[in-house]
């Protein structure tokens, strides 16, 4: 049995001045949370998506309900009554909730090889060398609760900071603790760590500025229309603060298609801006019982133009062989589209990093606190959340090897140097554990060096790098099965591979090396991993029942679950064993 499968065009990606509908339509299409707002008969908080002129009448019909005005949108709070006269608008072209966007060390920075790219290298027998790279001159625009700059490994390191929490106007700082947490991930410095604790090795690129856009309030959670305006802030304000980075360790539920999501379209707007998204995939890998979960990547992490990072616990070792997909991982495909996320994977499970002082989570949680008080503190967090900050921090160094680098291109080192990981598929890990040491090297042009090394691990699904890229907005599944989407490369290929990123086919997988170990595997444990051995049916089906070997059924991300037991977008979690 196979799927019916719809995908959306994609030219539908694109961004227009207006959204398309079926011209025998008399209102506008909806995301499914307001179809369901509006069977309920609720008040719901809109984001509209229209023309400048039906919005400028749309914002003089609800002056009152105005919440934000955003780049060919505007955010109302209606009630149920002008939420039922909107949908039936003529003029209008799409509607989507503006939902609550939550937040989504030593061993790190060695098991993701940071380490190697800040030493340097020589290469062709010492003939060739390179400096070493930690991020110096790279921005990375925070979008999460705040920044805490009286922290002592970040006095002087955040460049720029604006508040966007609309119902927060006057709070600083980070009075949540997930921002400065992220921040320390991504770039800080082990120096005033050293002095209280060993756990804390600094980020993955401690060179890096910081721009601070708050957008999560006191208590980690904000609304969409918040995060697009930050997002929207960013692009405005990324040659003032060389912003070329987005980490965005935060998600909602996916409710429509990534075409039309609002978040989404504000990904891709900074992905055509030059800048590189970098996403939380989410925490809902499993149910509170323990039974897996499919199709529970969150929103932005749905975007194909956004770098969506799952987390995997390293037990503690540098050994990648140990190393598994953290449980609470969310994994792919994306919902509405069915494309294959996430991108990568990366350490995101019990990371020490920055406290920010007297914040939310460590006074809810007293024992995520270290060591350290006041503004030499540390805490330990689980989460998707981490592991995106970890990716942050490794495109930092790539961009510092190679700053012409695109946001395409940045996705393709990162892929193509990571390890595959063969129990969870392209669904569960994407290519791969990340191995920011290969990816540098591609990124910076060094092929002599990276020729030699993966030559080698291609032979081997355990080996240092999987050779593997791809984007895709949801061909790529069908195409893997049916052999349209394979594409194998030989070694010589790598440099067109990396330069071809921008303008590369949707859906197709690129293997590097003619004897690459993923072109002869069965595609269904390529792209589900041990999952295709829980179903009786060759071809992995959304919707199927497919009991695992605990003799739990797996959940469907479109299932009733989320709503029944999951908080939607939280940036850690509670008991990630």
């Amino acid at each position: 049995m196979r799927r019916v499968l719809v995908t959306t065009a994609l030219c539908a990606l694109a961004l227009t001045s207006s959204l398309a509908r079926p011209k025998d339509q008399g209102g506008p299409t909806l995301s499914d949370d307001l179809q369901a707002a509006l069977s309920r008969g609720t008040r719901a908080r809109v984001i509209v998506q229209a023309d400048e002129t039906t919005l400028q009448s749309v914002r003089a019909r609800h002056e009152k309900g105005l919440r934000r005005a955003l780049g060919g949108a505007v955010a109302l709070d209606l009630s149920a009554q002008e939420l039922q006269a909107l949908s039936e608008d003529g003029g209008v072209a799409h509607l989507s909730g503006d939902l609550p966007v939550v937040a989504s060390d030593l061993i790190t920075n060695r098991a993701t090889r940071a380490e190697k790219v800040w030493e340097g290298t020589r290469e062709l027998l010492g003939l060739i060398s390179t400096p070493g790279y930690k991020g110096g001159g790279i921005g990375v625009a925070v979008l999460d609760s705040g920044i805490n700059d009286r922290h002592a490994v970040l006095s002087g390191r955040v460049a720029g900071r604006v508040n966007l929490v609309s119902f927060e106007p006057g709070v600083s700082g980070d009075p949540f603790g997930h921002g400065t947490h992220v921040a320390g991930i991504i770039g800080g410095t082990a120096t005033a760590a050293s002095r209280v604790t060993k756990q804390y090795g600094g980020g993955a690129a401690p060179l890096v500025h910081f721009v601070d856009v708050r957008v999560l309030g006191k208590n980690g959670v904000g609304y969409t229309s918040d995060v697009i305006a930050g997002i929207d802030w960013a692009i405005a304000n990324r040659a003032r603060y060389g912003i070329r980075i987005i980490n965005l360790s935060l998600g909602h539920p996916v409710a429509e298609p990534a075409a039309t999501d609002p978040l989404c379209r504000a990904v891709a707007r900074a992905y055509q801006a030059g800048i590189v998204v970098i996403a939380s995939a989410g925490n809902y890998g499993r149910t509170p019982d323990g039974a897996p979960v499919l199709g529970g990547i969150t929103s932005p992490g749905n975007s194909p133009f956004a770098i969506t990072v799952g987390a995997i616990d390293t037990r503690g070792t540098v050994d990648r062989r140990d190393d598994v997909v953290a449980p609470y991982s969310s994994r792919g495909p994306t919902q509405y589209d069915f494309a294959a996320k996430p991108d990568v994977v990366a350490p995101g499970t019990r990371l020490v990093s920055l406290e920010s002082s007297r914040n939310y989570i460590v006074r809810t949680y007293p024992a995520f606190h270290g060591a350290g008080t006041g503004s030499n503190a540390y805490m330990s967090l689980s989460g998707t959340s981490m592991a995106a900050a970890v990716v942050s921090g490794g495109a930092a160094l790539l961009l510092d090897a190679n700053g012409r680098l695109s946001p395409a291109q940045v996705k393709v080192a990162l892929q193509t140097g990571a390890t595959f990981m063969p129990k969870d598929g392209i669904i569960g890990a994407g290519t791969g554990s990340v191995d920011f040491y290969a990816s540098e090297r591609l990124a910076r042009g060094g092929l002599q060096g990276l020729v030699g090394s993966l030559l080698t691990s291609v032979t081997s699904i355990l080996g240092v790098s999987s050779g593997a890229a791809y984007r895709d907005a949801g061909t790529l599944i069908d195409r893997v099965y049916d052999g349209s989407g394979i594409r194998l490369l030989g070694i010589l290929d790598l440099g067109d591979l990396l330069n071809g990123a921008n303008t590369a086919e949707w859906g197709v997988l690129h293997l590097l090396g003619p004897s690459n170990p993923l072109a002869s595997a069965a595609p269904n444990y390529v792209i589900w991993g041990n999952v295709a051995g829980w179903s009786d049916s060759y071809y992995v089906i959304w919707g199927s029942a497919i009991q695992a070997p605990s003799g739990q059924y797996v959940i469907w991300g479109n299932s009733e679950v989320f709503s029944e037991y999951v908080i939607w977008g939280s940036g850690f979690v509670e008991d990630p064993d």
